[in-house]
């Protein structure tokens, strides 16, 4: 079994697996990969399991009740990556705006990082397709977060992240609650306050060509006031700040 574990997310992804598949197994052919599914209404699952039976020792598919979201589908894979012994963990969307190319490098920036991200908003990262709204909401995502938490991560929004098991084994995962956005600023906020260094590697994120967005108004609204509550949380748990760094690699 390979020692890095690429966890997906999905729901109504059908179109997108397979060109997706392809893309890790061009890039990464010895990772593994878990599929988070949330009772998919399309045929997800038929297609995942289309590679599960080409390769049932690296391809993997956890289905879940129903439309939970995506915070406990990451949750969901990260104790399933922990309980059988992955030293890595990716975090990767399934509608094909992560591009699998980037794998190789963070995968091996992960060696020396204990958190690897995915990041539009460092030098040689950016966004494609975006309208001018969601390039606004995004920026101002990652900076309100910076502001407001005072850690110095640029991308605090991005989905496409790397971890060493060791950090996420020293995360209280049953507490984390949160989705959408502060799912992705409420991991990362943990990691940097209880002292790990990072890495952000430049990606250029690409907007989803097929399929429906999952993005709505209600993921920015809880975004920007649990960020507060955040805060208070982080700092009435520790007392103080402490704060991992931006490590060059």
């Amino acid at each position: 079994m390979s020692s890095t574990l690429i966890i997906i997310p999905t729901y109504n992804e059908c179109d997108n697996i397979s060109l997706l598949m392809n893309g890790i197994e061009a890039q990464a052919p010895s990772c593994s990969v878990l599929f988070v599914d949330d009772n998919s209404s399309d045929s997800t699952q038929e297609e995942i399991q289309r590679f599960i039976d080409a390769k049932p020792d690296q391809v993997f598919i956890e289905k879940r009740s129903g439309k939970l979201g995506l915070g406990t589908a990451y949750i969901h894979g990260f104790k399933w990556a922990l309980n059988r012994g992955f030293d890595q963990v990716i975090q990767m969307d399934a509608d094909l705006s992560h591009d699998p190319k980037y794998l190789p490098k963070m995968i091996a920036a992960l060696k020396a990082a204990p958190l690897v991200i995915g990041s539009r908003y460092v030098a040689g990262g950016g966004t494609k397709n975006w309208s001018a709204i969601r390039k606004v909401i995004s920026r101002f995502g990652s900076i309100y977060a910076r502001i407001i938490l005072q850690l110095p991560v640029k991308d605090f929004t991005g989905g496409f992240n790397g971890w060493q098991a060791a950090t996420l084994k020293s995360l209280p995962l049953d507490e984390i609650k949160s989705n959408g956005y502060v799912f992705q600023i409420e991991m990362k906020a943990r990691a940097l306050r209880a002292g790990f260094n990072f890495h952000e590697y430049p990606i250029i994120f690409v907007d989803r060509q097929i399929g429906q967005s999952k993005m709505s108004s209600g993921i920015v609204y809880e975004a920007i006031w649990r960020v507060l509550t955040l805060r208070l949380k982080l700092a009435a748990v520790q007392g103080k700040k402490i704060t991992g760094r931006r490590v060059g690699l």
